[in-house]
């Protein structure tokens, strides 16, 4: 079993609620990543409904999640033919830590209009050697393969840039294709781009919202990460998420917190 399926995997406890186990594989310091967080509650959302795919997820991120034991409460709102939407509350030691609300449908049966006013981020080219490998000071980090453009990359030396922009290819380490619920872990697993302009130690997700726009091929996904607003110590944190086939599988935004 791979790593993400591990450790995110639900056991079911009754009628629409279910256990899982946070462990430190996906933490950032002490505290363990949200994206892996969202991972977990939407397992248990997926395992209540006959829908394949999530179609849009937001999470409140009430207080931070520690290791080991979570239990998710899942609320079925509305179950239609084609969109059913679903609540769920996680919770450790009978205390909420986060609360979701998702629609769930078939993002294979998709058949409306396509019109695009976008193209894949500028990436570096997966047909050179990669760069050397930096062991990682952060546990979530070595869970990936990830490739840099290293333009964005001024905060590792210091440095402050005009754009607070991260941009990249990312992947399991261990080999893992990403699928649709893995999508919403890739879009929470990058370095703050609001560090190209303050160095800081740790940026609090308080609201993250997923758009899963098609499954992913197996390979690499490019990420591209902008925050444009800093105001009163918020942000928000703009992704995008496409694979190798130039395919946009997901976008996300966040709002997060810059402490002082």
């Amino acid at each position: 079993m791979y790593e993400f399926d591990e450790d995110t995997q639900v056991f079911e406890l009754g009628e629409d609620r279910y256990r899982g186990e946070v462990t430190a594989r996906w933490n950032v310091g002490p505290v363990p990543n949200g994206g892996y967080l969202l991972a977990i509650g939407l397992a248990a959302m997926g395992r209540s409904l006959a829908a394949p795919d999530p179609l849009t997820v937001t999470v409140h991120f009430l207080k931070p999640a520690r290791i080991g034991e979570i239990i998710i409460d899942v609320e079925r709102v509305k179950l239609g033919r084609t969109f059913s939407t679903v609540m769920a509350k996680m919770s450790q030691g009978g205390v909420e830590t986060a609360r979701l609300l998702s629609t769930w449908g078939d993002l294979a049966a998709a058949t409306g209009p396509t019109r695009m006013d976008a193209t894949p981020p500028e990436l570096p080219r997966l047909d050179r050697p990669p760069p050397a490998q930096i062991e990682p000071p952060i546990e979530l980090a070595r869970r990936f393969e990830q490739r840099l453009a290293p333009e964005t990359l001024g905060f590792l030396e210091g440095k402050t840039t005009e754009r607070a922009e991260l941009r990249g290819w990312s992947r399991f380490a261990d080999g893992r294709p990403p699928d649709v619920r893995s999508l919403a872990l890739f879009a929470d697993a990058f370095p703050p781009p609001v560090l190209n302009w303050s160095m800081v130690g740790w940026v609090p997700t308080l609201e993250l919202t997923v758009h899963f726009r098609a499954r992913p091929r197996p390979g690499f996904l490019g990420c591209a990460f902008r925050t444009r607003f800093l105001i009163g110590g918020f942000l928000e944190e703009d992704g995008e998420l496409w694979d190798e086939s130039g395919a946009l599988v997901a976008e996300s935004r966040q709002l997060a917190l810059l402490p002082r």
